[in-house]
């Protein structure tokens, strides 16, 4: 059984954005590299040529990624989730036990995670350990360096 990818309805719109953009637009482009480094002449030694059709592969491989997704999702609605408990969309503000640190994320399928942008998957082992808790519950995470403990302390819908 394949894994349903857990999208917001924003999410659900940029992937279909994207996959249009690669299949209108990106496929021909790439197509004319390779058209084009073709006329170079022996397909051997024409590193034009190769990464033309790296190129592609990446572009093709990224096509089936999105489709893939697409074709088996949950749609997630932010507003069903209960006000005060960490849910799919929620922004989280925590502080670091250790070094008083405060810091806000949200929590997002897997598909949206860019923890550099505070952006934390809700399968992340930190996601995890924040769903379904409220305001001023503390929650301990397993990291590679041992628990980490943190306290929320504000809870954001949408």
């Amino acid at each position: 059984m394949a894994k349903q990818h857990k999208l917001t309805p924003k999410h659900m719109e940029e992937l279909k954005e994207e996959l249009n953009y690669l299949k209108t637009v990106r496929e021909k482009e790439v197509a004319e590299l390779i058209k084009e480094a073709r006329s170079f002449g022996d397909l051997s030694e024409n590193s034009e040529y190769d990464e033309a059709k790296n190129e592609q592969g990446k572009l093709f491989s990224r096509i089936a990624e999105i489709e893939a997704v697409l074709s088996n999702y949950v749609l997630i609605d932010e507003q069903q989730f209960d006000a005060n408990a960490v849910s799919i969309g929620s922004q989280v503000t925590v502080k670091d036990e250790k070094s008083g640190k405060e810091t806000t994320y949200r929590v997002v399928g897997s598909q949206e995670a860019d923890p550099m942008q505070g952006r934390i998957s809700e399968d992340s082992p930190f996601g995890k350990a924040l769903l379904g808790k409220a305001a001023g519950d503390k929650v301990e995470v397993e990291a590679p360096i041992g628990l980490l403990y943190y306290t929320i302390l504000d809870i954001q819908k949408g």
